[in-house]
């Protein structure tokens, strides 16, 4: 699909709103590249949805309407029209456009104040959200094993969690089950867990599929330093410098390992 006023758009939607995924679509083969934006710029509206309004109702409207666009893209049929909806029907496989429904779901979590019940309800919310990106891009793009792409997503949602602590600390939400220093690193190496294990079923990934990967690219170096200091969590301290940032996904992209 070439790059129409639609994406154009979705990309520079990503490029201003998540720069990380940004420079892994670009990263990417081009022929990769439109679904990435396209996904990616769906993520971010998706996202937006639950802080649209101080009205939960409008907020609930804003990812019902998500929903109800998912479900067109899965039915096979006409799509509504919307910069993001549209290049996004042409592009995601109707099966894959299921994933959407519970994308939006645990999304409503964003909208209100409560903590997540157990540790169950927060992998379940990874799950639904980093993994189901990940795993409609990845067999978007090729074959894969959606158990495997899962769980590197896991490890790769629990990274970006993180480092978001204080912005969700700072609106008075509780996103960990416990945040004591032990809490944290515990967290952290499960998502450095489940990345090690999928790398051990790496080749259930092809390699067109990778690509989709790309995007978890700095989530074994985060998940590292929440465990050694994991203090750096709660100061919003986690990250690369820009050399190591670049150069990591340089190689990334270039062997097609993840």
């Amino acid at each position: 699909m070439q790059f129409d006023a639609d994406l154009t758009a979705c990309a520079e939607l990503v490029q201003k709103s998540d720069p990380d995924r940004f420079l892994a679509t670009m990263a990417a083969p081009v022929q990769a590249r439109p679904l990435l934006f396209a996904l990616y710029a769906f993520n971010i509206e998706l996202a937006r949805a639950p802080r649209a309004s101080q009205e939960t109702m409008i907020c609930e409207m804003r990812l019902q309407w998500w929903r109800d666009a998912g479900a067109e893209i899965a039915g096979g049929g006409s799509v509504r029209r919307h910069y993001v909806a549209t290049p996004l029907g042409q592009l995601l496989k109707p099966e894959l456009a299921a994933c959407i429904d519970g994308m939006a779901e645990a999304r409503r979590w964003d909208i209100y104040k409560d903590p997540f019940e157990d540790e169950a309800e927060l992998d379940s919310y990874i799950d639904q959200t980093s993994g189901s990106l990940m795993w409609m891009a990845a067999a978007s793009l090729g074959q894969s094993d959606e158990a495997v792409v899962r769980g590197f997503a896991y490890g790769a949602g629990i990274a970006n969690w993180l480092r978001a602590i204080p912005e969700l600390t700072a609106e008075k939400r509780i996103p960990l089950l416990d945040g004591t220093m032990d809490g944290v690193k515990a967290l952290a190496r499960k998502g450095l867990d489940r990345i090690y294990n999928s790398r051990s079923n790496s080749g259930g990934v092809s390699k067109t599929s990778r690509a989709a990967l790309l995007a978890g690219w700095q989530a074994e170096a985060f998940l590292k330093q929440a465990i050694r200091k994991p203090e750096r969590v709660a100061n919003g301290a986690l990250g690369q410098s820009e050399f190591r940032r670049r150069t990591a996904l340089m190689w990334q992209a270039a062997t097609g390992r993840w």
